[in-house]
C-alpha cells in the first residue's frame, strides 16, 4: 500500500458517511471537516490513530521545544523581525521595537525586502464576514 493518505495525525480518524453502490464510491468525513470521495474497494484500518491528546500537555521548558523541533526542521526559535538589527531584517533597529514603516510589501519587491504582509489585498480585522453555509451533500 501507500502507507495511508488520510487521517494520519495523532488521535485523528475519518468517518464513512455514505456508500454509493451504483458508482462504487464511498464518502468520507475527514478530521478537517471536509468530505472526500474514494473508491469503495480501497483498504483502510479501523480505529483511531495512536497518540491522541499529545498537545494537551504543555512543553514547560525551552529544552523540550528545542528537541521537539530539532527532529522536524529548523523553525525554532522564531525571532521577530523588530527584535533584530537593521542589517538582519527590514523591520529591525530603532530605539523601540516598532516596525516604523508599513508592514505591507508589493509582490514585485526584491528578495530581502519581501517580509511582512506580501501582496496584501487587505489588512486588519475581518469585520462583517459572511457565515459559511453548511457543506451541501
Amino acid at each position: 500500500g501507500d502507507r495511508g493518505a488520510f487521517a494520519r495525525g495523532s488521535g485523528t480518524f475519518a468517518v464513512v458517511v455514505s456508500h454509493d453502490e451504483d458508482k462504487g464510491t464511498t464518502r468520507l468525513r475527514l478530521p478537517s471537516g471536509g468530505k472526500k470521495t474514494v473508491k469503495s474497494d480501497v483498504r483502510a484500518q479501523i480505529g483511531v490513530v495512536a497518540g491522541g491528546g499529545r498537545t494537551d500537555k504543555p512543553l514547560l521548558k525551552a529544552g523540550r521545544a528545542y528537541h521537539k523541533y530539532a527532529v522536524k526542521r529548523n523553525c525554532w526559535p522564531k525571532i521577530r523581525g523588530v527584535a533584530k538589527n537593521p542589517v538582519e531584517h527590514p523591520f529591525g533597529g530603532g530605539n523601540h521595537q516598532h516596525i516604523g514603516r508599513p508592514s505591507t510589501v508589493s509582490q514585485a519587491a526584491p528578495s530581502g525586502r519581501k517580509v511582512g504582509l506580501i501582496g496584501a489585498r487587505r489588512t486588519g480585522r475581518l469585520r462583517g464576514v459572511k457565515k459559511l453555509g453548511q457543506d451541501r451533500d
